[in-house]
């Protein structure tokens, strides 16, 4: 099969890069990307409209893959290709732009924009990827999404960066890790006020990256004069998956408290499990379809500093415990979200649009 890959976001932004790894092994793939993040993502999507179009005036696909973010690609493909298009939604713009972010209020002229946006994305495609059950709900129950058009698949991670190493750092003190863009749903103010918690214990933060809510975070730790606390900026994806490995304890989250960050599962959770790292995860909804407590994860409440405290020092004093969620995790990465699975599941919903069309 011959399929035409394009993502309105970089293409090496993970939920893009597995799923074009996917449909590597699946069939022969022609892409319209873009690598580098966008300093706007109207002008991209013109110039991939524009270059995905005369592709497929010139050739022949069996089906379409409008990849994340993929909202404006999917009026002027959806509109124009007589072929089959699976579209990853992946997230909602309507609910980003209101309840995550925050920037329009729920009734604003904006946020109908948006909501409609989404509704006509959707409407366009054959198949919606989601990445969990809950966003299915959520887009179904709020935006009226058939439910029979949505389709969850995780979201996994490269695997030839993320897999189990040995940690062969003997530190004095137990490192923990956390990597964010800083986002509300991150929840990093939880992160770092846990840390003020156990400021007093053997146990050093490592905090990666840079966003919005970063000046916010440092001026805390700051002013609290945290010295167990190391702020680092973003790496690339090769150098956090050796951060990941010389680290004790990964935070995977999120630690925020909007609706949102309750329906999906972090990106770097998949990334952690394929590294066999033992990880403390939101109590969220999705987390937990997932994640059994202390089986492959440790879970404990979103937005709560203490029970992120309580967990951190739990698994500093065990390391058998540490161990068996390593482990555990693993093993539900393999089983439930690994790259196979991803493509098995990606082929099956391909079959499955063929006996359709």
């Amino acid at each position: 099969m011959k399929f035409l890959f394009i993502c309105g976001r970089e293409i090496d932004y993970t939920r893009n890069q597995v799923l074009l790894r996917a449909f590597k092994r699946i069939g022969e793939v022609e892409t319209v990307v873009e690598t580098g993040i966008a300093k706007s993502l109207l002008a991209r999507s013109a110039r991939l409209a524009i270059r995905a179009y005369l592709n497929y005036k010139s050739k022949q696909y069996d089906l379409i893959f409008v990849g994340f973010y993929g909202h404006l690609l999917m009026i002027p493909i959806g509109l124009i290709s007589k072929r089959p298009i699976i579209f990853d939604a992946f997230v909602s713009t309507y609910d980003t732009l209101t309840s995550d972010r925050q920037v329009f209020s729920n009734n604003s002229i904006m946020a109908r924009a948006a909501c409609y946006l989404d509704r006509f994305a959707c409407q366009l495609a054959d198949v919606i990827l989601l990445d969990t059950p809950a966003q299915e709900f959520y887009f179904s129950s709020i935006l009226g999404v058939p439910i029979n058009k949505l389709h969850s698949l995780p979201v996994s991670c490269n695997e030839d960066i993320f897999y189990p190493r040995k940690n062969s750092l003997h530190k004095q003190k137990t490192l923990v890790l956390s990597y964010s863009t800083y986002l509300p749903l991150h929840g990093m103010e939880t992160v770092i006020q846990a840390a003020d918690i156990l400021k007093s214990e053997p146990i050093q933060f490592k905090l990666i990256g840079r966003g919005p809510l970063y000046k916010s975070v440092h001026r805390f730790a700051s002013e609290k004069g945290l010295d167990n606390v190391i702020f680092a900026p973003p790496v690339s994806l090769e150098c956090l998956a050796d951060e990941i490995a010389t680290s004790d304890i990964c935070l995977g989250g999120h630690f925020g408290v909007s609706e949102k960050a309750n329906r999906v599962i972090p990106g770097k959770i998949y990334q952690m499990l394929a590294m066999r790292k033992p990880i403390i995860a939101s109590d969220s909804t999705a987390n937990k379809d997932l994640l059994q407590h202390k089986l492959s994860a440790y879970i404990c409440h979103a937005g709560s500093p203490t029970a992120l405290a309580e967990a951190i020092f739990e698994l500093h004093l065990d390391p058998e415990l540490c161990n068996r969620i390593s482990i555990g995790g693993r093993e539900t990465y393999e089983k439930y979200c690994s790259e196979s699975i991803v493509t098995e599941k990606l082929s099956k919903l391909i079959a499955e649009i063929n006996k359709i069309h």
